[in-house]
């Protein structure tokens, strides 16, 4: 496994930016989606009321340059959005993030001159939505690896197999998949594709029914000889390779994404307990609310502490690339112990503001209940627990590129 070569890195009435603003979703359309999310986690249901509303407001555009007809945000500025969405809508944010990030690609391919992926900015400003097409059973390195086959042919590739937790899964236009060529001249090759839903072969298996993140409705896909044009090939690189930009970004963008998605829960769980210990009494607590229970208050602390650290974390690796900060190597350790770091972290203080909270948050249809379950898919993110101390440690040791993997 090679290391990252970072050589790429150098409230309104109305939600369309107006000029000189910062551009931003308005609290009256995020309360809309917060109003809205009980109901579609209870039914499992796609948000997509949700889905128009940011169509509309021109988000899956929100990181196509502004001279190419989006919002024009970069990473921090984008990890920053997607934190506050999160605080509102958790999975209609998440899934967001695993079209959002797409476009991220495309915007660092386009600083680095590299233009091919242009057409990502057309598609997501008109409305269409990208979908990830990473996840397969018996890959724990995915990107990097395959289970999917890729058949090189006239024109193309072909490709078979079954991809797994596509968010947006009755909406997608295209599916951002990857598949090994076994019979690649030189040696296998990762083929990094972008499937039309509307394709010959293409069919979408609704599985969709998990502990959290219900309304991302992430449902299997399988391809069955399905081809894929010239055109729509993003990349092909030497299976085990993550240096090529291309595979940079698409570590950096959904990670910092993804993290920015968790501590968004994490906001909002801080928010629900606090309120609650101000406004909840005890006839054992002499001054009332229990804001004055001295271990509430270590409780809240701690809450607070976790969660400042974290975001220190994500803020800086985010600016630090928009800045272009040449990390190196330590890009490796750093992008994954920032996803790792904001998952812990939120994870414990939506714990913590269950404790606060008391029994009535275990009750469904309380916010905390879901925001309890939600917070527990942050793990199984690329990179999970295993994963993400297997790079670091190797990366800190110097041994990360050296095969065999053990």
């Amino acid at each position: 496994m090679e290391t990252l070569n970072t050589t790429i890195i150098t409230d309104t009435t109305t939600d369309q930016p107006s000029p000189g603003s910062d551009p931003e979703l308005t609290t009256e359309t995020l309360e809309r989606f917060r109003s809205r999310a009980g109901a579609l986690d209870r039914s499992n249901a796609y948000f997509a009321e949700d889905l128009d509303d940011l169509r509309a407001a021109g988000y899956l555009g929100a990181a196509v340059p502004d001279q190419h007809g989006g919002w024009g945000l970069d990473l921090a500025q984008m990890a920053a959005g997607q934190r506050r969405l999160a605080r509102y809508a958790p999975a209609t944010a998440l899934s967001m993030t695993m079209h959002s990030y797409w476009v991220g690609i495309a915007t660092e391919m386009e600083r680095a001159g590299d233009t091919s992926l242009r057409w990502i900015f057309d598609d997501a400003v008109a409305g269409e939505v990208f979908a990830a097409g990473h996840a397969e059973t018996g890959n724990d390195i995915p990107v990097l690896m395959s289970t999917c086959e890729a058949e090189r042919v006239d024109g193309g590739y072909v490709l078979n197999g079954r991809k797994q937790f596509g968010s947006n899964g009755p909406a997608w236009r295209w599916l951002g998949a990857h598949a090994i060529d076994i019979a690649a001249p030189g040696g296998p090759q990762i083929v990094h594709a972008f499937v039309d839903r509307s394709s010959a072969g293409v069919t979408v298996v609704e599985t969709w029914d998990t502990l959290g993140m219900r309304p991302t409705q992430s449902h299997d896909t399988v391809l069955d000889h399905v081809f894929v044009p010239d055109a729509r090939i993003g990349r092909v690189v030497p299976a085990g390779d993550g240096s090529d930009p291309f595979l940079v970004a698409m570590a950096i963008w959904p990670l910092a994404l993804i993290a920015a998605v968790y501590l968004g829960i994490a906001d909002r769980a801080v928010e629900l307990a606090v309120d609650g210990a101000r406004r909840k009494s005890s006839v054992a607590i002499e001054r009332g609310a229990y804001a004055y229970n001295p271990f509430v208050q270590h409780q809240v602390a701690e809450m607070y502490l976790e969660l400042d650290a974290a975001s220190a974390t994500l803020e800086q690796f985010v600016t630090d690339w928009v800045a272009g900060v040449d990390h190196g190597a330590d890009w490796v350790p750093k992008v994954y112990s920032m996803k790792w770091r904001a998952v812990e972290a939120a994870k414990r203080v939506v714990d913590l503001a269950l404790d606060v909270s008391g029994g009535g948050a275990m009750f469904a249809g309380n916010e905390l209940e879901r925001l309890y379950r939600d917070v527990r898919c942050g793990g199984f993110h690329p990179g999970n627990d295993a994963l993400t101390h297997e790079l670091v440690g190797k990366a800190v040791l110097g041994v990360l590129g050296e095969q065999p993997r053990w």
